[in-house]
């Protein structure tokens, strides 16, 4: 869904947009050359991605389309032919991943693991079945009548549900419908039952409850039992996100009132469900005519896909690359002392997260540290950021964090963790009054040589560290250092008067100052200079920026761009984006870091931090980039996103139609992943 926006120019949807990038995720699952466990976790991958999708963007959507208002009416109708639009998108999806599920199941089953079901299970599988039904989950099992409830108000959409329809033989009045929720989180969703003959065998918890119907409904003189799944997504409301005009979003938001929080807004169901049983499960959504209701397979909640069991097989997974310890950032010395030497980067998660808890660690003993500032975003269930942080406080050191309360669907852990640092005498500041605080900075305090900060592209969280790649820039930079700690002084009173040298930090002037640099790139290119623009993101949907884009290829500026999930941008267009290349990469670790390189007239510019170029991420959070002035550093963050313009095995074409295809090479594949981990591990076995 293109729609033409300022001058004309093209302008693709973000939601399509996003619907095109989790396709890219459906298509890594049906890869032959991708581990097959891998594929399973992919499966999982995209099926997580569209759950959270439906939950706050179509969520989103639906308010805006459902809102009557004469003055949003132009708004309403175009989230209607939006909604309309992803429908059909999804549909043909649908069936690409049903698919997918049966090419893997049967890959599997070359490799000797069975997933079998109810209906395959042999007598002595079916005694084991009900043995671990009476160790492990009786009484976790408890079916509710239809008829005893009026709406699905307390139900959970982060479960899975069997709809019921028991009897009793030879009785037309004995029929009765009940549903139960699967206790994934005490069983897991995927049970092993004993291997034989060298097979390992599997089979999803929804099967096994289905083994398991007659004990359930045990003494109440039940004899047949019809079991089917389905689920449902609610509308999280959490934000009806920034991307109208302001007084529109003012009026949708106080007018979303009428509609009820949490309602569902989608349901996926097994289609060979029973119409009489399916009637009564749609009665108890009260869905909208704009709701999404789907007949799909036998099993819902393929997020589960993403724990799917090993069976030992390891063969079958991607083998192990361990994080690289950087032999600079190892050793007795102090890493405060080398950062005040020389600024030092890390890349994770191909190198170790360790160097920056060393970095915390060391600050919270040193005596020659007075202070530490930080951003919280995310945080790791057992956090030793955090621990390291509450260690610094109870050694007397002036700790203050900024921890942003709204990371959505991360609330309820931050709160948490803010608690217990304030218990420990932490100066908490819970984010900013109308700003979301999405930088990743640390302000390190000393009494002997400089400050020293920490700028990363992702957030201080070891969980993530593990699979998403982020760059982190440790400096001393004074000018640097000075600007860090203007933002925190802007974040404790927001929306001062204040002025940063280095740093490009919105809302202030980040998008003004990347503007500034393009439009530095035409003047260079109309001059005979050198002029090119490269950038590595996660999501590019600012119409000015999308518009920015197409002037400078409108003057010849090439723009080389690697954008993992929401691109507005469209490519090929003569004239008009002709000089814009697109690459989307997925492979193993998700790509997350921010990295802008501009050729500056041959004397290049080269920025990381933690700003994507949509509207939120510019006008409305407390975003950092930092200059990265470090020659060989520099070096490092350009071979980051070469690397990525080149991977023809794992990137595809990202160009607005959403084919996601793949480069033309007649070379060897090119993966950029592989090659980093690589090139990592050969320099840090250097002299």
């Amino acid at each position: 869904m293109v729609q033409k926006k300022k001058k004309e120019l093209p302008y693709l949807e973000r939601d399509i947009s996003w619907m095109y990038f989790n396709r890219r995720i459906l298509q890594e699952a049906t890869r032959p050359h991708v581990p097959l466990l891998e594929r399973m976790a992919f499966l999982g991958i995209y099926s997580n991605n569209l759950d959270e999708f439906f939950r706050v963007r179509i969520a989103t959507q639906n308010r805006i389309a459902e809102y009557k208002d004469k003055s949003t009416s132009k708004e309403s109708n175009n989230a209607k032919q939006l909604l309309k639009h992803i429908s059909k998108i999804n549909a043909n999806y649908v069936k690409s991943y049903e698919v997918a599920i049966h090419e893997i199941t049967d890959e599997l089953r070359k490799e000797n693991i069975y997933l079998v079901n109810d209906t395959e299970v042999t007598p002595e599988q079916l005694d084991y079945i009900r043995s671990y039904y009476r160790s492990k989950l009786n009484g976790s099992i408890i079916p509710i009548w239809f008829s005893s409830v009026k709406l699905f108000d307390f139900e959970n959409d982060e479960n899975i549900y069997l709809a019921v329809k028991v009897g009793k033989e030879h009785s037309r009045t004995a029929t009765d419908y009940a549903f139960l929720e699967l206790p994934v989180s005490i069983a897991g969703r995927f049970i092993r039952l004993p291997d034989s003959d060298g097979k390992s065998y599997l089979m999803y918890l929804d099967d096994v409850v289905r083994c398991c119907l007659p004990l359930v409904f045990e003494g109440l003189g039940y004899n047949t039992f019809d079991a089917y799944a389905f689920k449902f997504t609610r509308d999280a409301e959490m934000e009806i996100d920034n991307d109208l005009r302001t007084g529109t979003l003012q009026k949708i938001s106080k007018g979303v009132k009428s509609r009820r929080r949490g309602e569902p807004l989608r349901v996926i169901y097994d289609a060979r469900m029973p119409k009489d049983l399916l009637k009564r499960v749609l009665k108890k959504m009260d869905l909208d005519t704009s709701d999404t209701v789907i007949g799909s397979g036998r099993y819902q909640n393929h997020k589960d896909f993403m724990k799917f069991p090993d069976c030992g097989r390891s063969d079958l997974k991607y083998p192990s690359w361990t994080p690289i310890l950087k032999k600079e950032l190892d050793g007795p010395e102090s890493l405060i002392g080398k950062i005040q030497k020389k600024d030092r980067f890390i890349h994770v998660p191909y190198h170790n997260f360790d160097s920056f808890i060393r970095v915390l660690q060391e600050a919270a003993v040193s005596k020659q540290v007075t202070s530490i500032k930080i951003t919280l975003y995310r945080l790791a269930k057992e956090s030793k950021v955090v621990k390291a942080l509450i260690a610094a406080a109870r050694n007397g050191k002036k700790v203050t964090v900024v921890i942003e309360l709204l990371a959505r669907f991360d609330e309820a852990s931050n709160i948490s963790w803010s608690k217990k640092m304030q218990d420990a005498g932490v100066k908490v500041i819970f984010g900013v009054e109308g700003l979301k605080v999405h930088s990743k900075i640390t302000h390190i305090k000393t009494k002997i040589g400089p400050d020293i900060t920490c700028i990363s592209t992702g957030n201080f969280h070891e969980g993530n560290a593990r699979s998403y790649t982020d760059c982190m820039l440790m400096t001393a930079s004074p000018r640097i250092v000075k600007d860090v700690e203007s933002v925190f002084d802007f974040i404790e009173r927001p929306y001062s008067p204040i002025k940063f040298k280095e740093l490009l930090v919105s809302p202030n002037e980040m998008k003004n100052k990347f503007i500034t640099l393009i439009n530095n790139e035409i003047k260079n290119k109309k001059a005979g200079k050198p002029a090119y623009i490269k950038i590595k993101i996660n999501h590019i949907t600012d119409p000015i920026m999308v518009n920015k884009l197409y002037e400078a290829s409108q003057a010849g500026v090439k723009i080389d761009l690697l954008v993992r999930g929401n691109c507005s941008l469209v490519t090929g267009i003569p004239g008009v984006s002709d000089n814009i290349t697109i690459t989307g990469i997925i492979d193993r670790y998700l790509e997350h870091s921010r990295i802008f390189v501009f050729a500056a007239g041959g004397e290049e510019k080269v920025f990381i931090g933690s700003a994507d170029w949509m509207p939120r991420n510019l006008d409305n959070r407390i975003e950092v980039i930092t200059p990265v002035n470090d020659l060989i550093i520099k070096e490092e963050m350009k071979r980051v996103v070469e690397y990525g313009l080149n991977d023809t095995l794992q990137g595809r074409i990202v160009d607005g139609s959403g084919e996601n295809l793949f480069r033309e090479t007649s070379e060897k594949p090119f993966r950029s992943q592989e090659a980093l981990y690589n090139h990592y591990l050969s320099e840090n076995t250097k002299d």
